[in-house]
This record gives C-alpha cells, sequence and structure tokens, in this order.
C-alpha cells in the first residue's frame, strides 16, 4: 500500500466510526426504536467482548485451537468466580492468579 492508501483508511475508517457515533445523538430517542433493534443492540457488548476473548483463550500461539490448557481453565475459573460472585474485579483477578498458578505448575 502506499502512502495515500494507508491515510485514506486511516480516514475511512475515522469517518464510519464517527458517524455511527453520530448517528445516536441524531437519531431520534431509543425508545422510538423498533423492539428488536434494542434487543440487538443490548448484544452487541457481549458479542465484541467474545470475539476478542475467544481467540486469546482457545488459540495457542502457533494458530491451533487449546481446548483444554491453562488458558481455557483460567476461563473457566474465572467465569464461575464472576458467575458467584457478580463481581468483575474478582474474576479478574482470580482468572489471573487461576493462569499464572496453571502456568507454574506446567498445564
Amino acid at each position: 500500500m502506499t502512502g495515500v492508501e494507508i491515510w485514506a483508511v486511516i480516514l475511512g475508517g475515522m469517518v464510519v466510526t464517527y458517524g455511527t457515533r453520530l448517528s445516536f445523538i441524531l437519531l431520534p430517542h431509543p425508545e422510538r426504536f423498533p423492539e428488536g433493534f434494542r434487543r440487538g443492540l443490548r448484544l452487541v457488548a457481549p458479542a465484541v467482548l467474545a470475539a476478542i476473548l475467544v481467540p486469546q483463550v482457545f488459540v495457542h500461539e502457533a494458530g491451533q485451537i487449546e481446548i483444554f490448557g491453562a488458558r481455557p481453565a483460567a476461563a473457566v475459573i474465572a467465569a464461575v468466580i464472576g458467575w458467584r460472585t457478580r463481581n468483575t474485579w474478582l474474576a479478574i483477578g482470580g482468572g489471573m492468579i487461576s493462569l499464572w498458578i496453571l502456568l507454574a505448575a506446567g498445564a
């Protein structure tokens, strides 16, 4: 890619990002949106979170899927801690500590 193409991609991404954010300011109030659209919006954050976390948890450095290992086990432990305590920080801390312990143990 040339320098001009790179800048075009960067500026295009900025315009699209700003436009989508501006649309929520300029469009009517959310209670006027159809129910199906509002229901879909509630699912955006979990979908983005899953798209970020799943590759980090299940894909090994070599590009192979790892179902049994330290990262998936720590993710399950963190999910259980979060589910039982409803505390995000405790789930993150518990997941990190369990990952460190599992990696040190050679799991």
